[in-house]
C-alpha cells in the first residue's frame, strides 16, 4: 500500500470516527439536589434509607423531561444554603421558603406551594395559641427555619413573649416530644403537621400564631442562570400536567 493510499484510508477511518461520536448521545448532567432529611411530605428518607416526598417526586420528573440526571443528598437543614454556595450541592429543592434575605444569597424558581405556620399541640389539649405561648411554657420549632427567626424576632423579642424556644433538627422531633408532654406545642409550617395528623400521631393542629403565609420555590446559586431556567420550565410543565395532582394525592398535600 503506498503512502498516499495509507493516508486517505486513515482519514476516512478518522471521518467515521468522529461521525459516530457525532451521533453518540452525550452524557447526562449529573446534578445534586439538597435536602431536608425529615421534612414529611416534601422530603424525607424512607426506611429503607431513599429520599422521597413530594418534592423529590417532582425533581424527578422534571429531571427525567429535561434530560439530567439528580441525586437527592439530606443535609442538615441549617447549614443547606451555605452548602449550595459552597458548591457541596447544586440547588435546594426541599420545601424551602422563600424570603427577602435568602433572596440575598441564592436566586429562587417561581412559588409551587402556599405554606401557613401553625402551633401542633396534644390531641387531648385544651390549649389555644395564646395559652401555649404564655409565660412558662415551652415551645419547639426546627432550627434555621423562617418560623424560628419569625418567632424569635416577632414574639420573644419585639413582643416581650416568655415562653422558652426549644430547637430541634427537624419538625417530626419536635412533634415527639409534643406527644411525651416535654414540650407544650411545636411550630412548623401546615404540610408537615398535617402529615403528623395523617399518621395518626396523637397531635392536633391549635390554630396560627400571627406569622404571614410563606411561598416555597427552588434555590440556585446566583450565577446559575441556566439551571434556574431549567428548573422554572421544568416546574411550568409538570405544574399543567396531570402529575402534579397525582402527586399531590399521593403525599397528601391540599
Amino acid at each position: 500500500m503506498n503512502s498516499r493510499f495509507r493516508f486517505a484510508a486513515f482519514f476516512i477511518v478518522g471521518l467515521m470516527v468522529l461521525g459516530f461520536a457525532a451521533m453518540a448521545p452525550a452524557e447526562d448532567k449529573v446534578y445534586v439536589n439538597g435536602i431536608d432529611a425529615n421534612f414529611p411530605p416534601f422530603a424525607f428518607v424512607d426506611k429503607n434509607g431513599n429520599p422521597d416526598g413530594f418534592d423529590v417526586a417532582v425533581i424527578n420528573w422534571i429531571a427525567k423531561e429535561k434530560k439530567f440526571k439528580v441525586k437527592h443528598q439530606p443535609m442538615d437543614w441549617d447549614g443547606i444554603i451555605p452548602s449550595l454556595n459552597a458548591k457541596k450541592i447544586d440547588f435546594i429543592a426541599s420545601g424551602m421558603s422563600i424570603t427577602e434575605a435568602r433572596k440575598k444569597e441564592v436566586n429562587f424558581s417561581i412559588p409551587y406551594w402556599i405554606i401557613k405556620q401553625v402551633l401542633v399541640a396534644k390531641k387531648d389539649s385544651d390549649l389555644t395559641p395564646d395559652s401555649a405561648m404564655a409565660e412558662g411554657k415551652k415551645i419547639g420549632v426546627q432550627r434555621g427555619t423562617t418560623e424560628a427567626k419569625w418567632i424569635e424576632e416577632n414574639l420573644i423579642k419585639k413582643g416581650g413573649k416568655k415562653f422558652e424556644l426549644v430547637y430541634y433538627d427537624s419538625a417530626p422531633l419536635a412533634v415527639e416530644d409534643v406527644v411525651n408532654g416535654r414540650i407544650a406545642a411545636a411550630a412548623m409550617d401546615d404540610a408537615p403537621a398535617q402529615d403528623a395528623v395523617n399518621k395518626n400521631k396523637p397531635v392536633k393542629i391549635i390554630g396560627s400564631f400571627g406569622m404571614p403565609e410563606e411561598e416555597f420555590g427552588y434555590a440556585v446559586r446566583k450565577e446559575d442562570a441556566e439551571l434556574l431556567k431549567t428548573l422554572n420550565e421544568g416546574l411550568k410543565q409538570i405544574m399543567a400536567s396531570p402529575v402534579w395532582e397525582e402527586l399531590k394525592a399521593k403525599y397528601e398535600l391540599k
